[in-house]
């Protein structure tokens, strides 16, 4: 879009409709059945993007939307998607197996591993390695609820802040030319946070387990089965991703070299990688971690639509963003946050990216420079990345891995909370955490 169409609201319905339909149609009871198959989600996905750019279509010009879509599959969703699979298929071939003490301390330390895990081998790729065997090490306890809702604080949200492959927010804000390693630096943010929930967690799960039954606090204060890795040549793979991710940045010559690194060479290698990974794991312990394609074809079909229909706010927000009346880098972590609670975060986490890059870096204010040679003022940046990332915990739609990791325990025979339950207990837990968080740091 050259400018703001004043039919703009009306171009931006397909993304609004898009997402609501993601947070209500799963809840309601006649709906969800429809709604639970990929192939509806698809094409609610493609019914929003091709309204979209119909839309641009018809208030620019066919030239512009087919543009539109060009620069969103090759510049955003084609990394993207790449990135969450490979990373999927090779942390499905992981398996960790055991039967630990399920005490408070075991349990936090699961929960460190899977935290500090989640900035290496991304969100999806730590939950999917970790929570079958935090549900096996708590098989004999009868209250696990607040355990698994922990677990999704922690590993599949606060844990991914530290590398672009993380979280999916970081890595679109890394496609848009924000340097691999600049997310080290929220290095406080994240040890006060994660630190925090965790303490909250031993508190709680010992409150937990002194109210266990005799025979249950018995069964669990003895390790039946100690933690053994299965599938380590995965690891192998999981550091080739790490690598093409770092090194390989197209446009720019392979360090060392004068050889400029052509468009998707990255991609191939991790698609190289998540092949290899298949052809070197056994099936048995892909069965074992109940791997499916399911999780990441749902992914797939909903990004499509969101990546398109998000073209027209992303546009208006480019020119009149700075209307908004956001300026302090709280405003910024509140509003991201709020809207990544209930939307999912990573396309929020581009409308306020770009609404940053709307405003005036302040004098003696370090600023970023970004791929388009735009540049956002690191405060603002930094905003943005916590709000997107940690508030992505607080409904069970904020983040991709928050309804898997649902789903694998509701299999496992866990009653998860209600989606206002979750939310119930994200608004005990984190908002006072996060609240502390942003006075101590965007202030």
């Amino acid at each position: 879009m050259h400018s703001v169409h004043p039919l703009w609201p009306l171009g931006s319905l397909p993304f609004v409709l898009l997402l609501i339909a993601i947070a209500v149609l799963p809840l309601i009871p006649r709906a969800a059945h429809w709604w639970h198959a990929n192939s509806s989600k698809l094409i609610v996905s493609t019914a929003c993007g091709l309204a979209t750019l119909a839309f641009i279509a018809g208030t620019d010009s066919m030239g512009a939307a087919w543009h539109a879509l060009e620069h969103v599959l090759l510049a955003d969703y084609v990394p993207f998607i790449i990135l969450l699979g490979s990373l999927y298929v090779v942390a499905g071939g992981i398996v960790l197996r055991g039967d630990l003490a399920a005490t408070p301390t075991t349990n936090a330390c699961i929960l460190l591993v899977g935290t500090l895990l989640a900035s290496i081998m991304g969100t999806t790729g730590a939950s999917v390695l970790l929570i079958r065997l935090l549900l096996a090490t708590n098989q004999q306890r009868t209250r696990v609820v607040h355990t698994v809702v922990f677990f999704i604080f922690l590993v599949s949200n606060i844990g991914g802040l530290l590398l672009p492959i993380g979280d999916p927010p970081l890595f679109l804000g890394y496609l848009r030319g924000v340097p691999f390693f600049w997310t080290l630096q929220m290095w406080k943010p994240f040890l006060f946070v994660s630190g925090s929930v965790l303490v909250i967690y031993w508190l709680v799960d010992s409150w937990m387990f002194r109210r266990e039954p005799a025979t249950a606090r018995a069964a669990e204060t003895v390790t039946r089965r100690s933690v053994h890795l299965s599938g380590s040549i995965n690891l192998l793979w999981l550091a080739g991703i790490l690598a093409a991710v770092i090194v390989l940045i197209p446009g720019r010559a392979l360090p060392g070299t004068s050889w400029t690194v052509p468009n998707f060479a990255r991609e191939a290698v991790m698609v190289a990688c998540a092949i290899l990974s298949l052809s070197t794991t056994r099936s048995e312990l892909r069965r074992v971690n109940s791997f499916t394609w399911g999780p990441i074809i749902e992914v797939a079909v909903l990004f499509i639509g969101i990546f398109v229909a998000m073209q027209v706010p992303l546009g208006v927000l480019q020119q009149r963003g700075s209307e908004l009346g956001l300026t302090s880098p709280m405003g910024y972590f509140w509003a991201t946050g709020i809207l990544s609670s209930f939307l999912d975060n990573a396309p929020t986490y581009l409308v306020f990216l770009t609404t940053a890059m709307t405003q005036q870096v302040p004098t003696g204010v370090i600023s970023i420079a970004l791929a388009d040679g735009s540049t956002v003022a690191e405060p603002l940046l930094t905003a943005v990345s916590l709000g997107a990332v940690f508030m992505g915990a607080n409904t069970y739609i904020g983040n991709g891995p928050n309804f898997m990791v649902k789903a694998i325990a509701e299999e496992r025979g866990v009653r998860m909370p209600s989606f206002f339950g979750y939310m119930a207990w994200a608004a005990a837990v984190l908002l006072p955490v996060f609240l502390a968080a942003s006075l101590l740091f965007l202030r």
